[in-house]
Order: C-alpha cells, then structure tokens, then sequence
C-alpha cells in the first residue's frame, strides 16, 4: 500500500484528496475510514448524516474494486472531491478506481437480486443514496466507479 495521501485545493472551493489502497478487505475498510476523517478536515462533522452516507458509498465501492476489481499486484485509488458551488450545497464525488475493465457495471438499470441470494445488493445501495453515479474507462487499464452527493449544512465556503 502507497503511503502517499495527497490532498489539495484545486481551485477557490474545490479540494481533491487520493489515496492508493491494498486491494483487501483491510483497504476497503481503510478507505471508508480516511473518507470520513477527509471530511471531518473539511469540516463535516462525524456525526453528520452527510457523513454517513458517504461512509456507504465509499464502503461499497471499496468492496466492489476488492471484491471484482482486484488484479494481483496492483492497489485501488479512492479519490474525493469536494466542489463548493457559489450559492449551491457543496457536492463530493466520491470514485474508486480498479485495473480491471472488462466487467464494467451498468449505471442504468441495477436489477435487485432474489431474495434468496446473499449478495448483489451493493450497486442498489449506490444507486439510492447517491444523486449520480457512474462508469468510465481508465486507461490505460481499467475503470472508475463513481457517485455523487449532494452534502448538508457543513462548514461554512
């Protein structure tokens, strides 16, 4: 795992914040732990419901890049960015990208699992809490899955 964490200030109102992550249940857990203390740094409070939200999404999509994405030797990168529109709520796109492209998910139409089955429920759990999401290729290999959200009251610009 890359020790390196960078976060910046792109422009007035806009912070970026990436991470490369052990492709493990140990990094998937380490993702969602650092989105919520990257918030917290922002100025969201721990508690906050926006917060907690983000802390599903980022769980999710970290388990999905372990659990599908996975290529031997290879890490996953979250990466958080929060936009501060002028009159706006703030906006964090949340992406997390994997090395392997061939299976890319449908934004479109996630169909629900029986309700027999144990797992499969993930990308609905995305598709509810998130305002957008989606799929795009990464090149030279692989792909980003990512997902907006719309954040409450949080600090103020």
């Amino acid at each position: 795992m890359s020790q390196e964490i960078h976060s910046q200030q792109l422009v007035q109102g806009t912070h970026r914040f990436t991470q490369r992550l052990s492709p493990t249940r140990r990094g998937a857990r380490l993702a969602r732990r650092l989105a919520v203390q990257q918030l917290a740094d922002w100025g969201w409070d721990h508690n906050n419901q926006s917060t907690h939200t983000a802390a599903l999404l980022v769980a999710e999509l970290a388990a999905n890049a372990v659990q599908h994405g996975r290529v031997p030797g290879r890490d996953f990168l979250l990466a958080l960015v929060l936009t501060r529109p002028g009159t706006g709520p703030a906006i964090l796109r949340i992406e997390v990208a994997d090395c392997r492209g061939e299976r890319l998910p449908r934004p479109v139409s996630v169909t629900p699992p029986d309700a027999c089955d144990e797992h499969g429920r993930g990308l609905l759990l995305v598709e509810s809490l998130a305002t957008h999401w989606g799929v795009d290729p990464r090149h030279p290999c692989g792909k980003t899955v990512w997902a907006e959200l719309q954040l409450s009251a949080g600090p103020p610009s």
